[in-house]
């Protein structure tokens, strides 16, 4: 093969058009540079669903039976009506006994039994016991209170209040009192 002297090799030629091919032809963009992000954690929610309970029976159930009282509750009401003996404000000797009555009115639904009291609850005693009976009486009726009372030996006025109270302690109604003057 004959070299010819004025023709550079094919491959420098080869060489040199790429380079001027590269040369003129647009260049890309480069890619900006971006650092590193950290990555953020990944949250995971955790929801509770129900899962069904399979229960075995192994015995026969029973039948429960629930009572119900069969008494029923009533209300207790006592009304005041009149005073039958002793108006207020009478006048009366030192040591003098004192029959005072009461017309009241069984306004509840309750029966009054030997169980009901009538409970002193301010004033003077006036000489009789703290506790006394309540007046048998129906739903509904009239009744008469009666306490026997002993003026005090002290010239003054005296007041003596009373209430009903059921078999369970509870006070109920209107209020009962005497007023009385004791004079020489």
């Amino acid at each position: 093969m004959i070299k010819n002297r004025f023709f550079p090799s094919r491959q420098l030629i080869l060489l040199f058009s790429i380079f001027l091919t590269s040369s003129c032809s647009p260049q890309p963009e480069p890619t900006p540079f971006r650092p590193p992000t950290s990555i953020p954690p990944t949250q995971i929610i955790l929801t509770s669903t129900p899962i069904p309970t399979v229960f075995s029976i192994t015995e026969t159930p029973t039948q429960q039976i629930i009572s119900t009282p069969t008494e029923s509750i009533c209300t207790n009401v006592l009304s005041f009506i009149d005073d039958v003996t002793i108006q207020d404000g009478e006048f009366f000797l030192p040591n003098t006994q004192i029959d005072k009555q009461w017309l009241i009115k069984n306004d509840g639904t309750c029966d009054w039994d030997s169980t009901y009291k009538l409970k002193w609850v301010g004033g003077d005693t006036l000489g009789a016991n703290t506790e006394q009976p309540l007046y048998p009486a129906r739903a509904g009726t009239q009744a008469t209170l009666r306490i026997l009372f002993t003026a005090p030996s002290e010239i003054g006025e005296y007041e003596s209040a009373w209430q009903a109270v059921d078999p369970n302690g509870n006070f109920f109604g209107d209020l009962v009192f005497i007023k009385i003057v004791v004079t020489q």
